[in-house]
């Protein structure tokens, strides 16, 4: 095999199990900073030995194989923990070397439970947002921090920053390598599907940049998503999050114009959208909604979406239904900018005037300050009342706000259309 075959083997070998790798050695050291240290050794030991060996038949359990000889060795040369370092030893006697035993049984253990333990230990709510982004992206994700630093148009420093103070953060705080209790769960889970939708939305809808969406960033919170939904098949949250990016990511096609240009959703041809995801979406919805628990905020924004997939047209749209489940939605999360969507849907159900007297309290709001979709929505209820001149520069003013090239080329041209439409031009 050649040597640059092997890399590329090694690579899609590391994207695959490097989640797995990862989560199985944090279970034995207990700390993840350890744990992806080792894996990294183990890596480097196929870049090295794989273009002149080959790949192995089980090559997630020779990295495995070999991480646990990295943690005796490094255990044995500091002298401290000892009991680890004879317990890890013994295993490795009765399960033999990497090239000669085995090698699926050295990676025998529960991945489930491991994983779930990686997922909930790199989203702790210890970190902050930022921190838990970036490190659930490079462990779980097996992105590089160049990688993450290119998604979010960051120095590839910060982003290195971030993971390697979460580390210490999480020693720090002696965070249990372990899913929590029942009673700690709830609380716990929001945290974890807190990042998984914000990775997700920043793939959707991307806050800077000359791109309408991160497919990457997209692709990962899905995976991630649909893994949780297997870990945990009786949280009906976890379904209903996935239900809403399985619903959302089915239009992606539909986003995007031939020039690149953004396509909003009442623009958008949904034959282009992907109905396989609907289904999907759909199918992981009615899982959240038959749990017999009440209905959490990510299922009540799946069941707006699925109000979207099920009509083939616009037209269709069911928006007094979608005005009923933002009624529920703001009674949990009681915030400005789901304030400002429940006002975008009365107004498609019941008139501009009426939504437009729900959005003018919110310009007070200190939250939507520099929020562009505030005057965005504002400049479109203006522009159907009839009043152009206002709404243009409200039109002016979201563009100005915004920081997506894309989004502020559509703003950019609903301006003009508004002047064009006053003026009498076609």
């Amino acid at each position: 095999m050649g040597r640059s075959e092997a890399n590329r083997a090694v690579e899609a070998v590391w994207r695959i199990e490097s989640a797995r790798l990862i989560a199985g050695l944090a279970r034995r050291v207990r700390d993840v900073g350890l744990a992806e240290d080792l894996a990294q050794e183990a890596l480097v030991a196929a870049l090295e030995q794989w273009p002149e060996s080959g790949v192995p038949d089980n090559p997630g359990a020779w990295l495995m194989a070999t991480a646990r000889h990295r943690a005796v060795d490094r255990l044995r040369r500091a002298e401290v923990h000892d009991r680890k370092t004879r317990e890890l030893r013994r295993e490795l006697e009765i399960g033999g070397a990497p090239a000669s035993a085995d090698l699926d049984a050295e990676i025998d253990d529960p991945f489930d439970d491991d994983l779930l333990r990686l997922i909930f230990t790199t989203c702790h709510p210890v970190l902050s947002t930022d921190a838990r982004v970036a490190l659930t992206l490079r462990l779980l994700g097996g992105l590089t921090t160049k990688e993450i630093a290119s998604a979010y148009l960051i120095p590839e420093a910060t982003v290195a920053q971030r993971i390697v103070r979460a580390k210490r953060t999480l020693s720090a705080a002696r965070v249990p390598f372990e899913v929590p209790e029942r009673a700690d769960l709830s609380d716990r889970l929001a945290s974890v599907l807190e990042v998984i939708y914000l990775i997700f939305n920043e793939g959707y809808a991307a806050s800077a940049g000359d791109t309408w969406m991160r497919p990457e960033l997209m692709e990962e919170a899905l995976r991630l998503g649909r893994i949780l939904a297997e870990l945990l098949p009786d949280e009906p949250e976890v379904h209903g999050l996935a239900a809403l990016m399985e619903l959302h990511a089915s239009r992606s096609r539909a986003r995007v114009g031939p020039g690149g240009e953004a396509v909003l959703l009442l623009d958008q041809d949904r034959s282009r959208w992907d109905w396989m995801l609907v289904g999907r979406g759909l199918a992981a919805l009615e899982r959240a909604q038959s749990s017999g628990r009440a209905l959490g905020p990510y299922t009540l924004q799946a069941a707006i979406s699925a109000c979207h997939a099920r009509a083939r047209d616009p037209d269709e749209t069911d928006w007094e239904s979608i005005v009923a489940l933002y009624d529920a939605l703001v009674q949990l999360i009681p915030t400005p900018v789901v304030e400002l969507n429940r006002a975008v849907a009365i107004g498609m159900a019941f008139g501009p005037e009426a939504a437009l007297a729900m959005v003018e309290p919110l310009r007070s709001e200190p939250a939507l300050r520099g929020y562009h979709q505030l005057p965005a929505v504002r400049g479109d209820l203006l522009e159907k009342l009839g009043r152009p001149e206002e709404a243009r520069a409200e039109f002016e003013r979201a563009a100005a706000l915004t920081a997506n090239g894309r989004e502020r080329a559509v703003l950019l041209d609903r301006m003009a259309a508004t002047l064009a439409a006053r003026d009498g031009i076609v």
